[in-house]
Parts: C-alpha cells; sequence; structure tokens
C-alpha cells in the first residue's frame, strides 16, 4: 500500500530541494578576537568576563594604588610623573596619532601588600600606535614586559583596549581571549598637549595599577 504525503510535507521538501540547489551560503563566521573578521566597533562584544570585571573597578584600582604608592617605599622619581598618576587629568580629543611615541610603565601600588613597593618609575622605551584594517593597534616594541591590542572608541575622553602581553623573548602578543594570563583590558586617555596614558587596573601580576605613557617620539 502506498503512503500518501500530506501537501504541507512536500512544500517543505521542495523548499529544502530549492534552497540546496541555489547553494544558499552558511551565515558568516562570529570573530573571535579583536583582530580577526571586521573591525568591531564595541569592545563589549569580546572583552572576556575577567576583563570586564577588571574594567568595572577600574576606579577602585586607581584608589588603592595611590594609596599604597603614597604610604610605602618604592623606587625611581613618583614626583617627576605629574598628571599621569592623577586619575581626574582626562582630558577631550582622546584619539592619538599614529606614530612613533616614546613610552614609560609606572607601577602603581602591591599585589604583595604593604611588604612590597608601593610605585615603581621605569625609564623609556620604545612603542607605536599604527593604524590597521581593525582600528588603531598599541605595541611596546622593548622592554621585558610589551603589551599590545586595539584601540576602540569609547567616547571623546576615552578608549578601550583589549590586548595580550608578550614576556622577555616572547614574540609580539597579537591575540586576545587565547591566553587568559596574558590578556588586559586598559583605557586611554589624553592627559596632555601631546601625551596620552593607558591604564591597566588589577594587572596579572606585581602591581594593582599600571601606568603607560606616551610621548610622540
Amino acid at each position: 500500500m502506498l503512503r500518501l504525503i500530506r501537501p504541507s510535507v512536500l512544500a517543505v521538501l521542495a523548499a529544502a530541494s530549492i534552497s540546496a540547489c541555489a547553494g544558499t551560503p552558511p551565515p558568516p563566521p562570529i570573530p573571535e578576537g579583536p583582530g580577526a573578521g571586521p573591525v568591531l566597533r564595541d569592545w563589549r562584544g569580546i572583552v572576556t568576563a575577567g576583563d570586564r570585571d577588571r574594567y568595572s573597578r577600574l576606579d577602585a584600582a586607581w584608589s588603592l594604588a595611590l594609596q599604597q604608592a603614597r604610604r610605602q617605599r618604592g623606587s625611581g622619581d613618583l614626583a617627576s610623573t605629574g598628571d599621569l598618576i592623577d586619575p581626574d587629568a582626562a582630558r577631550p580629543s582622546v584619539e592619538p596619532p599614529p606614530g612613533a611615541y616614546r613610552c614609560r610603565t609606572v607601577k602603581l601600588g602591591s599585589q604583595g601588600g604593604e611588604e612590597g613597593l608601593g610605585y615603581v618609575v621605569y625609564d623609556w622605551f620604545a612603542c607605536r600606535i599604527e593604524q590597521t584594517p581593525n582600528g588603531l593597534k598599541f605595541s611596546k616594541l622593548t622592554g621585558s614586559q610589551r603589551p599590545s591590542g586595539l584601540l576602540f572608541p569609547e567616547n571623546d575622553r576615552r578608549m578601550v583596549m583589549l590586548g595580550s602581553l608578550a614576556l622577555a623573548d616572547e614574540p609580539p602578543a597579537n591575540s586576545y581571549g587565547q591566553r587568559p594570563a596574558r590578556d588586559l583590558v586598559a583605557v586611554l586617555e589624553r592627559i596632555g598637549e601631546r601625551r596620552w596614558r593607558l591604564a591597566i587596573p588589577w594587572p596579572q601580576a606585581e602591581s594593582n595599577l599600571d601606568l603607560i605613557e606616551l610621548v610622540p617620539g
């Protein structure tokens, strides 16, 4: 006995056959990081849960790090940093021009509590900001700790960087979200006529707030 097929089922089968013959492409893959796929203008779509938490506690990082820096011994000339360590120093027109920069890192606070150094002011190194198909990218080129990452527009006074950290003789870091222990989130602000800073809250080691000062080279 022949089994009758309902008209509705025949319609579905016919539609599926037409679609297959037409070669309908699958949906495009979702980019997995700031270096993949089309430009992503909203960093919140790719930030990890850990870095989202660090970013949300940026003010707390500033507060604790400055308290420790003021009461604990340190290394280097903290007084020379000026507005670099002022949490309210941000100015409008934050976007930096691409090019070569001089940069220095200032570590504030200690994850070791009262026994650690309250601050460390490092010497100047080489950095770069370049225009890429995915947006502006920051890279620290020299030194034993070399962060790099994409800069995402946030508002007129702030850009957000999602990046990774390369250590010692490792090749430049260029993947975010692949090695959680090396991931970082940072805030870029303009603090002078030709002066910027990256503030990295709750780094993976040593300090409670890392500041990278940027001056065009």
